[in-house]
Order: structure tokens, then C-alpha cells, then sequence
């Protein structure tokens, strides 16, 4: 079932109307989970940072072994061309996606050059700047690259973070506050994670367990020009209870704030919504 409507498709050298099947049963990506995918935004006519995340599907496909076959300028023409079909007022949710064919002769290695490759346009509406979500602690935690691919935008990462999220709703809770190995706030299910002390704000460091994603980079970015100090230091789960505001960063809304972490409450703060307020400024920098 497709998570968004007005659904395009591009697979096999054009665009299609609607959720058109695009794997085989046979295919390595169906049975063995060799699949990657990138995920950008249109909104209000803007599509900020394609390039960079078209880009990072490619960086992607080769940390799982699948040969990228699509340059980052192609691609960034394709999905522009899809975006055109849609009406100014749309939210689209952009996904180009790469997965493995055929595999060695064990079946197990993805064999060279051999590479599907698509595009999903779905209309996803932005959340309202007041949406906010709640974190707990989760019992699962984030992998790290001697165990799992995550240098990679990998679909097989994320039954993990399903069970994060779905074991936080169980709880009450829309979202979890996850570790890593070692005990330390990493990100959450589904997105990067900051926090806001005395005017400062603090962001887990990379550490090769999550993605630093290219919105957590921007925001940084954008936090910085204005004057807003920034750290990306080593976080525990106390230094977020003792948080006057927190905020998750990712693509599919840019900016959500939270309102509670367990029994710790926040209120939407004056930083969360300058962080909101500096993205989409910066954003009307780039149109489609």
C-alpha cells in the first residue's frame, strides 16, 4: 500500500502514471533486500538540496554493492521532469531507488552491472509548523558498520527501525530516542535528533552508526550563519531530559519539534522555530 497519492513512476527509460511494479521475484532486491533509495521534497515550488540527495543514492548503491547506472545530473532532470505533472499546492515526496538484478554465483553478492532502477513521485502533504511528535527509549538500538551497511540509505536497515517505532507507540509515544552501541543518543526511528540548552544547541556526533543527513546539514549550516552555536558532541539520554527545547531534523518534514521525551516536557521554543523559519527562507533559494 503506497504511503502518498498522484503517484508517478519512472522505470525503464519514462514516466508512468501510478504505482507500476517494478521488481521481479527473481530479482536479488526481492529475496535478498539489496535495495537503496534517496528521498527529497517539492514543495511550494521547491525542491531543496535534489542534487545532494541524488547524489547520495549513488554513494548508497556502492556501499551495498549494486553499480550506480543513473550520473546525479540525469537523475535530477528525470525527477524534474516527473515534478512538472504536479499543481503548485503539491507536496511531493521524491524517492529515486536502485537495487540489485542478479547475484554471483551463490546468489549472494550482487553481480556488477546489473541494476534496477526507478523513481516514485508520491504527493505527501508537509506537517503544519505546530505538529510536534514525543520520544522514549527504545531496546533496540542502531548497528554499526562492522554489522550492517550503515554507510548506506539501505532498505534492509529499516525492519530495525520499525521495531523502534512501533515498540515507542506501543508506549504512547510517536517516536524513539535511540543508542548506540554504546549506550549514547545516536537519532531517532526515523530522523536526526537536536537539542536546544541555554540558547546552544547540540547534535549526537557521527559516529558511523546513523546517517548525518543533508537536512541535519543544512540546519547546522543555517544555524551557524545566524549566529546560533552549534555542537556535535557525544549525548546521553540525561543531557535530553535537561534539553530546554528538542527537535527532530529530517527530509520527509524538515523540522518537527518535540514536546516530550517520557515524563520530561518541552515547549515548541524560540530556536525550533527560527531552525523552521531559516529552512524555508533558505529554500526559496532553489526551484524546480
Amino acid at each position: 500500500m503506497a504511503t502518498g497519492t498522484k503517484i508517478k513512476t519512472y522505470f525503464e527509460g519514462r514516466w508512468h502514471d501510478g504505482d507500476v511494479p517494478v521488481m521481479k521475484a527473481a530479482d536479488h532486491g526481492s529475496w535478498l533486500g539489496t535495495t537503496v533509495f534517496d528521498g527529497a521534497r517539492l514543495f511550494g515550488g521547491l525542491a531543496p538540496d535534489l542534487a545532494a540527495h541524488c547524489a547520495r543514492v549513488n554513494r548508497s548503491a556502492a556501499a551495498l554493492m549494486i553499480t550506480p547506472t543513473v550520473e546525479t545530473d540525469q537523475m535530477i532532470e528525470i525527477a524534474r521532469e516527473g515534478l512538472r505533472s504536479y499543481g503548485s499546492d503539491d507536496a511531493v515526496y521524491i524517492r529515486p531507488m536502485y537495487w540489485a538484478l542478479e547475484g554471483d554465483e551463490l546468489g549472494i553478492v550482487p553481480r556488477e552491472n546489473a541494476t534496477g532502477f526507478a523513481i516514485c513521485l508520491e504527493a505527501i502533504p508537509m506537517a503544519p509548523p505546530e505538529a510536534a511528535t514525543t520520544l522514549t527509549t527504545t531496546r533496540f538500538r542502531r548497528p554499526v558498520l562492522d554489522d550492517n551497511v550503515v554507510n548506506a540509505k539501505a532498505g534492509c536497515l529499516y525492519p530495525n527501525n520499525a521495531r523502534m517505532l512501533a515498540e515507542a507507540r506501543s508506549k504512547g509515544f510517536g517516536n524513539a530516542l535511540v543508542a548506540d552501541a554504546l549506550g549514547n543518543v545516536a537519532e531517532t526511528a526515523t530522523a536526526n535528533v537536536f537539542m536546544v540548552k541555554d540558547g546552544e544547541v547540540f547534535t549526537p556526533i557521527p559516529n558511523g552508526t546513523f546517517l548525518a543527513g543533508i537536512t541535519r546539514a543544512r540546519h547546522m549550516a543555517n544555524m551557524r550563519a545566524d549566529g546560533i552555536k552549534v555542537h556535535e558532541t557525544v549525548l546521553g539520554f540525561a543531557d535530553f531530559h535537561d534539553a530546554d527545547e528538542v527537535f527532530l531534523s529530517g527530509n520527509m518534514m524538515k523540522v518537527t519539534p518535540v514536546k516530550a521525551l517520557d515524563d520530561t516536557q518541552y515547549q515548541i521554543g524560540p530556536v525550533t522555530r527560527r531552525v523552521r523559519e531559516m529552512y524555508w527562507d533558505w529554500a526559496a533559494s532553489e526551484r524546480v
